[in-house]
């Protein structure tokens, strides 16, 4: 084995254990991550990073062994750049526009650097009917009366 065969197989070896690594930690995204549009970003990003690193070892050892630069590779890699998060802004702008018909519930975490899963607020939907007055925070945060 030649030095340039030993590089190219550490440099592949690398890329295709970090494929592994990147794909398991969005996959782990889409299962832990409670809010639904959390849950779109982590495998959306994961896979696309993830099958970009193992194309690119694919590039390198195919290229190496046939004596030639292959381009289906990076075919392969565009259209999965562009369609993977094409996607999941389409899913994501569906999910937007199934809430504007149903106002149920509050997507913002309870505390600063957690995201749980949305409790149900009737104030939204009471809004949105017209049927109760606006709540104003500011009021609430001023008022030391009780």
């Amino acid at each position: 084995m030649t030095t340039v065969e030993l590089i190219i197989s550490i440099a592949a070896a690398i890329l295709i254990v970090l494929s592994g690594i990147i794909t398991f930690t969005g996959t782990l995204g889409l299962v832990r991550l409670r809010h639904f549009y959390s849950r779109m970003h982590a495998p959306t990003l994961g896979n696309t990073l993830g099958v970009f690193c193992m194309l690119v070892a694919m590039i390198l050892i195919f290229s190496f062994i046939h004596q030639k630069f292959l381009i289906h590779p990076l075919i392969i890699t565009a259209l999965l750049i562009i369609t993977s998060p094409v996607t999941a802004i389409l899913l994501m702008r569906a999910g937007i526009k199934r809430e504007r018909h149903e106002p149920l519930t509050i997507y913002a975490p309870d505390e600063p650097g957690t995201m749980d899963l949305p409790t149900k607020d009737t104030r939204l939907v009471e809004e949105s009917k017209g049927n109760a007055q606006p709540h104003s925070k500011v009021s609430d945060a001023t008022d030391t009366s009780s």
